[in-house]
């Protein structure tokens, strides 16, 4: 049902109800006081009926009495006729016989007074019996005065009680009227209810008349009923009824109008409502009035203005949040240039937020925190070059020590040292995605309830926001959303690592910690292409191991692997940063010495040879037994551009210096022939002290800056060191670094330098 509906029916329930109600009270009302009245008026009659058949027999009585007292029965009988106190006498002998009767007698049977009983037929007249004794009390006879009762009687029965009487006629059933002062037309109902009541009953009929029973009782031995008709006005009840339709459709029509008046503005809203709903903030709904109503349309109005303008801030948000997060994605999809996607993830963690100006700091070696990418902080941050913290030091630091968030608000006389003065600030850490528990696992709550929180334990970096703008304090919402440019920094800190890991993994040999083959191919390139456009040398050395065969089946392939990594370890230990050591396959190694010419090939050699040769390698056998196997190295040397015009024809020179050094009875070194195919000077070496040249040396620094090499390769070698190289385009200053190497004056190479402890010589 409708609202309006139900208004309608709310409102006829309130005002036609009572009316309804009066109409049914007054009906009421007026058929009680009605029945009430004529009740009294039936009772009334039937006591004036009783005392006028009562006064009747009386007088029959004093008639009877005074004809029996005369001595002359016939005239008094006579006598009393013509006075009217009896309409016939009749004197009756004991046995019966009537002795004297007057003319006129009315019909048979006769009633007599003192009957209570229903008379067996219709009743002739009224009778009073007096018996005739003599002065000894014997029985003479009886003399009877009679009274007709014919319509006179009845009519005058219904003069004196002013209501209509009938007399029944009970001869036979069904009962008959016998003589009735009611119209012919109330007749038949006045006899039907007269059939149904008592003595004492009263009665209504069909057309509106009341009627009661009248004897017969003692001393009024007729079967009356007495009947008075209805005082109400005619037609009342039609006129309650028209009044109550009338009153209901007025009623309806009211409650139509105010219905509609009271929902018009309801629908209204509904309808702008399911439009804003549907998407169309531009709904409005007509405020018609200054009541309830109106301002609810009010303030749904101002309610659509303001979602209007709140969806467009936030759309706008949406839109600038999508383009951060395109320009993250993107970047983070192409490119593994850590300093570039940090920047990219701080400027939109900065747009999202509000801040003014952030960091990213990332945690180093020797538990300190060094700023990667910065904004807004220039002049803010106490000290020079690149902000570091201490783990575990102001904000910053207690945050990347516990892997907890943290925000708040500081004075500037409470900002820690070593932070930048700010009002309000915010940082969180990040943690690798594949951290462990023990390293930096999510923290639970202290009550054990709630989601995992930031990383507990070292954390590999913090993103750190300051001075929101507007003044106001960080909250929950910016919370969430630093920890997802967070994640963010993460994952990228994690791909980074893994893109240079794997591309170390697939540029060094797994064994022996040297860049392989490929890497070396790569190397022989780059640095023949240097030498070439800046006029120097690069030298090359192949290394063999001398009868490694023997180790192999003597101890075992894995002692063999130990002889490899031990001879690998001392190859890195003995040449420096900027020279390149690679395993060329089993046990054959190839040392790139750039800015190195024939002379400090050949000492480099030496020192190779003698850093094998002296001390045996200590492997461990079975049930734990060590063993030290002595072991031996061949080296062929060639150098471009002076024994080949391509680095592939200078490694093959070094191959074939290598055989020629095999040759020679191994545990020595070779120099190739020359490009005229005479071998160089001093191109001989011995395993022996007294058949090595041992000229001058003076050692040569080489600069090195931290800077990427211009290939974009990584770095194997110390430590993974990425500050082991300077610019490749740019000649240094200095000259080859070793001692007892010579040669020409350049700068150093910018690739790749091996793994290993040993720096110089």
């Amino acid at each position: 049902m409708t609202l309006r509906g139900r208004l309608t029916a709310a409102f006829l329930a309130v005002a036609f109800g009572p009316v309804l109600l009066g109409a049914v009270f007054v009906a009421s009302t007026v058929a009680t006081v009605d029945r009430s009245r004529a009740t009294e008026r039936l009772a009334v009659a039937a006591t004036a009926v009783r005392t006028s058949i009562d006064a009747l027999c009386q007088q029959l009585r004093a008639a009877a009495d005074a004809v029996a007292l005369a001595a002359d029965q016939a005239g008094a009988a006579s006598q009393m006729v013509s006075r009217g106190l009896a309409a016939a006498v009749v004197v009756t002998e004991a046995t019966g016989r009537i002795s004297y009767a007057t003319a006129d007698a009315p019909p048979a049977p006769w009633r007599d007074c003192t009957a209570s009983t229903p008379p067996g037929g219709t009743v002739g007249a009224l009778a009073v019996r007096v018996e005739l004794r003599d002065s000894a009390g014997t029985a003479l006879g009886t003399v009877t005065a009679a009274q007709p009762v014919d319509p006179g009687l009845v009519a005058r029965l219904a003069a004196v009680t002013g209501v209509a009487v009938t007399l029944l006629d009970g001869a036979a059933p069904p009962i008959q009227v016998a003589h009735t002062t009611e119209s012919a037309g109330g007749r038949d109902a006045v006899l039907a209810a007269a059939a149904s009541l008592g003595e004492e009953g009263v009665t209504g009929t069909p057309d509106g008349r009341y009627v009661r029973r009248a004897g017969p009782v003692a001393g009024q031995p007729l079967p009356l009923v007495l009947s008075v008709p209805s005082d109400q006005p005619p037609g009342l009840y039609a006129v309650l009824v028209a009044v109550v339709l009338l009153a209901a459709v007025l009623g309806v029509a009211a409650a139509w109008r105010l219905a509609r008046v009271a929902t018009r503005p309801l629908v209204e809203l509904a309808g702008a409502v399911d439009r804003v709903a549907a998407g169309d903030l531009t709904a409005r709904v007509p405020v018609r009035s200054g009541d309830e109503i109106g301002q609810l349309a009010g303030a749904v109005n101002r309610m659509t203005r303001e979602t209007g303008g709140y969806l467009a801030a936030l759309a706008s948000s949406r839109d600038q949040l999508r383009g951060h997060l395109a320009v993250l994605g993107d970047t983070l999809a192409s490119t593994h240039d850590l300093q570039r996607i940090l920047r990219v993830i701080l400027h939109s963690a900065l747009a999202s937020t509000g801040a003014r100006a952030g960091a990213v700091l990332l945690t180093e070696q020797g538990g300190v925190l060094v700023a990667q990418c910065t904004e807004g902080l220039d002049g803010c941050w106490p000290g020079t070059g690149s902000p570091r913290v201490p783990l575990g030091s102001g904000v910053v630091g207690a945050v990347a020590a516990t892997g907890q968030p943290s925000r708040g608000r500081m004075e500037p006389a409470t900002v820690p040292s070593g932070e930048p003065g700010c009002r309000t600030y915010i940082a969180v850490p990040f943690a690798a995605p594949d951290a462990r528990p023990g390293e930096a696992g999510p923290a639970q709550p202290a009550d054990g309830a709630g989601p995992a929180v930031e990383p507990a334990g070292p954390a590999v970096g913090v993103l750190a926001l300051y001075d929101r703008l507007g003044g106001e304090e960080f909250d929950d919402d910016d919370l969430v959303t630093l920890r997802t440019f967070a994640g963010h920094a993460a994952v990228a800190v994690d791909n980074v690592r893994i893109h240079e890991e794997v591309q170390r993994l697939s540029l060094t040999d797994p064994l022996t910690g040297l860049w392989n083959y490929r890497y070396l191919r790569e190397s022989l390139r780059r640095e023949v292409e240097r030498a070439s456009r800046f006029g120097r040398r690069v030298s090359f050395l192949a290394l063999d191991l001398d009868r490694f065969k023997k180790v192999n089946d003597t101890y075992g392939h894995a002692a063999g692997d130990t002889v490899l990594a031990e001879f690998a370890r001392r190859v890195r230990g003995e040449i420096r940063e900027v020279d390149l050591a690679f395993r060329h396959g089993g046990e054959e190694f190839v040392v790139l010495l750039p800015e190195t010419d024939t002379r400090g090939a050949t000492i480099v050699a030496e020192r190779l040879g003698a850093a094998i040769r002296d001390t045996p390698i200590i492997v461990v056998g079975h049930a734990g037994v060590r063993k030290a196997i002595p072991v031996t190295v061949s080296i062929g040397i060639a150098v471009y551009p002076d024994h080949a015009d391509t680095g592939q024809q200078v490694l093959e020179a070094a191959d074939e210096a290598l055989y020629a050094a095999k040759a020679a009875g191994r545990d020595t070194w070779r120099v190739a022939a020359g490009a005229d195919g005479n071998a160089d000077p001093g191109t001989a070496g011995a395993g022996s002290t007294a058949a090595r040249v041992t000229p001058p040396t003076r050692e040569l620094p080489v600069p090195v800056a931290a800077c990427s090499p211009g290939d974009g390769l990584p770095r194997a070698g110390l430590g993974g060191d990425p500050g082991a190289a300077i610019t490749p385009d740019e000649p240094a200053g200095a000259g080859s670094a070793g001692t007892g190497r010579t040669g020409r004056a350049g700068g150093a190479s910018s690739g790749p330098h091996p793994p290993g402890p040993g720096r110089g010589r």
